[in-house]
């Protein structure tokens, strides 16, 4: 975090003040209401001045998101918010740089410059909003859309494998990657938080749900009854444990080299369970847990994948400031200057 990005003396800023005076177009009931809500809570507990954060978006419902925000934004085109806010931090490496796509735009069209993004591990924060459809153009599936999904492009169901989002994170060398769910405010804004102090490429998937072309289609993790034995809330350090009566947890079945989910009682203790390690740099461990899926386990939220790396913009400027106090260049008409020249007369 830069010193220009602090504020230093002056009056405290909050969630308010991100909000925009532009009408919010989202259906009544959409999950991207949420998700803003958590945003626009999160960002002044990170104590920077306001005309440093920077939101780039692509194309779909949740792109309109810049327009809702009080800050510097860029609406741009299908699949290229990667590409944009990239070029967005390696110019200002001091702006906050947050990534605004969907399930479509990032993982189709976008996919390419997702996954560098990721690999190259530019300092830009990544909010995936992923509803498994796409909406603004009124409900085909998606690359995350589950298998057998019925939308308008699919009449008879899918019949292909979706993208898992941490999967797909984490096999881009990705160093960090956390889920949340659009119904669960304060667990997003811890996420988002944390997500921005981190140094480098984080990726937050958000499971958001659509109320017009695929309402309910995360609605098995949000049951007030059940939730609890369907999620766990990973935390770095403590237990893998979850459960409304706090009675399961996931232990490492050694012989098939996978998770294993367990109860607590006289074979289990709480001792056994794995202890969640966010900042393990071997992936192993995070990808399994990036990849559980319900009703075989529990589906993991928090901050899954945490670990410390060089990050392209900063590699880039370092390169650029020693090339430039080597150089006899110190200008363009140095350069122009430099070889054989011609005068026209």
């Amino acid at each position: 975090m830069s010193e220009n990005q602090v504020i230093e003396n002056q009056p405290a800023i909050t969630a308010k003040d991100f909000k925009s005076d532009q009408e919010v177009r989202w259906c009544p009931g959409c999950g991207d209401h949420a998700i803003m809500n958590a945003i626009q809570r999160a960002l002044p507990e990170l104590g920077y001045k306001k005309e440093n954060f920077a939101f780039i978006s692509g194309i779909g419902c949740s792109s309109r998101f810049p327009y809702y925000m009080n800050t510097y934004g860029f609406h741009s085109i299908h699949g290229r918010a990667s590409a944009i806010a990239s070029g967005v931090k390696v110019a200002n490496p001091k702006l906050s740089v947050w990534q605004i796509t969907g399930d479509g735009d990032a993982l189709a069209i976008g996919g390419n410059h997702f996954i560098h993004a990721i690999r190259r591990n530019i300092d830009v924060n990544i909010i995936l909003f992923n509803n498994e459809i796409y909406g603004l153009t009124k409900g085909q599936y998606s690359p995350t859309s589950k298998f057998g999904a019925v939308t308008k492009t699919s009449p008879y169901g899918t019949v292909e494998h979706p993208f898992h989002p941490g999967e797909l994170v984490i096999g881009a060398q990705g160093k960090f990657f956390a889920r949340s769910i659009d119904g669960n405010l304060k667990l997003s804004q811890e996420i988002f938080i944390e997500a921005s102090r981190h140094d480098g490429t984080s990726v937050v998937e958000v499971l958001q749900n659509c109320v017009i072309y695929n309402d309910k289609t995360h609605a098995a993790l949000m049951d007030k009854d059940h939730k609890e034995d369907r999620t766990i809330i990973l935390k770095h350090g403590e237990p893998m444990i979850f459960g409304k009566n706090r009675d399961k947890g996931l232990v490492l079945d050694a012989k098939n080299l996978k998770l294993k989910v367990v109860e607590l009682g006289d074979q289990y203790t709480e001792k056994d369970l794995l202890v969640h390690n966010a900042e393990e740099a071997n992936p192993g461990i995070h990808l399994m847990l990036a990849n559980m899926r319900y009703p075989d386990y529990p589906v993991a939220f928090g901050v899954i994948r945490k670990v410390k790396d060089q990050t392209y913009d900063k590699a880039v400027k370092a390169q650029v400031d020693d090339v430039r106090s080597k150089t006899k260049f110190k200008c363009m008409d140095d350069l122009l200057r430099s070889g054989t020249t011609w005068e026209v007369k």
